[in-house]
């Protein structure tokens, strides 16, 4: 027995003599954060080697309690930083790809865990309603989607949106924006970690709330829209006003104001000099993705996992109480067939059926029929 486990020793290489010259190399030349946990995963000596990728961590922030407010509390309460990403599963139909959108964790465990095989790297999916599996993450393609926030260590109902912005790069100053269980606004400054009421913005609920170029952004169901600056945390209403509208941040470098009028919507990016949304009919290589309470995102479909099903110059909307959906395209024709009809908008292009698996927060899960 021992021969033969000597034997087959043999056929693999030791790759905890790897020189540390070439691991360091290595390291400064892995731009992709998974590309390092699959490195970290190879021996003890790699692990050691490769530091977690800051880009999935959960930063955590202390904060005051606001459960009760206006009353002061001494208890805390727990800001967490949560990283998003897309994940296309391998199918063994090649017509068909499955997807998985949602937050990512660190194993707490990740120091001490023993692998059953020195390349096997997984990930546990938890969709709500079923029991949580393992994903061999060597097998999938992942795209970053950036992040979202949550509070932890309270009761959900307790928070109705939160968001977080730097106002220097070390992080070490920054302000909290919080809608709380009573449609309360409340912002917090790193400086004086204490909670503050702002003036009602909108009598309905949030819808989004995110942050773009150094200010915060909120939309409501009503179609109330406003920009908040973070020093003098005053509120600056947002027009067009319409219930069907949606804000789509592309990284710092564009916002998109998507105006649904189904089966129809329409495009607009903001101008921020000269203070008006201007519409657009070519996204370029862009996809954006509209989904509700779990957020709208924007990313190249270059980048995609094998394009994801999806073409750039589309978008593709998750929301909603049908499981069947399909990329939206400008200049569509109607399956009417009339040629009157107008083509300077945005429409359905049943390019590619899109099978909703799974909505429930926080993941979700598609498949792209092609």
């Amino acid at each position: 027995m021992a021969t033969k486990k000597k034997k087959l020793s043999s056929l693999f290489p030791d790759w905890s003599q790897f020189p540390e010259e070439l691991l360091h190399l290595i390291s400064k030349n892995l731009d992709n954060c998974f590309d390092v946990v699959h490195a970290r995963s190879v021996c003890t000596s790699w692990r050691s080697a490769f530091p977690f990728p800051s880009s999935l961590l959960r930063p955590r922030y202390s904060l005051p309690s606001f459960v009760k407010y206006p009353l002061e509390s001494k208890e805390l309460c727990t800001l967490e930083k949560v990283p998003l990403f897309l994940f296309r599963v391998r199918a063994p139909d090649g017509d068909a790809a499955e997807y998985f959108m949602g937050g990512i964790a660190r194993d707490e465990s990740d120091d001490h865990l023993e692998l059953p095989s020195p390349l096997q790297c997984s990930v546990k999916v938890q969709i709500p309603g079923t029991e949580p599996t393992l994903m061999n993450i060597l097998d999938c393609q992942i795209f970053s989607l950036g992040h979202q926030y949550r509070m932890i260590g309270c009761n959900p109902k307790d928070c109705g949106g939160v968001t977080f912005l730097p106002l220097n790069k070390e992080g070490g100053e920054f302000v909290v924006l919080l809608l709380n269980y009573t449609n309360v606004w409340l912002a917090l400054r790193s400086a004086e970690m204490r909670w503050r009421e702002l003036k009602e913005l909108s009598t309905a609920a949030c819808r989004e709330l995110f942050t773009f170029r150094g200010r915060f952004y909120a939309s409501f169901f009503n179609g109330d829209k406003f920009v908040i600056d973070p020093s003098s945390l005053e509120a600056t209403p947002l027009t067009p006003h319409n219930e069907s509208n949606f804000l789509v941040p592309c990284g710092n470098d564009e916002l998109f104001l998507v105006k649904t009028d189904f089966p129809t919507c329409r495009v607009s990016r903001l101008d921020e000099e000269a203070g008006k949304w201007v519409e657009v009919s070519d996204l370029g290589d862009r996809v954006l993705f509209i989904g509700g309470h779990r957020g709208n995102f924007c990313c190249s479909a270059k980048e995609l996992p094998q394009g994801c099903g999806l073409t750039g110059n589309s978008i593709l909307f998750t929301l909603g109480p049908r499981n069947v959906t399909f990329p939206y395209k400008y200049g569509v024709h109607n399956n009417t067939g009339n040629a009157e009809d107008d083509i300077s908008c945005w429409r359905s292009s049943m390019e590619n059926r899109v099978m909703i698996l799974n909505k429930y927060f926080p993941v979700l899960a598609f498949q792209v029929e092609r």
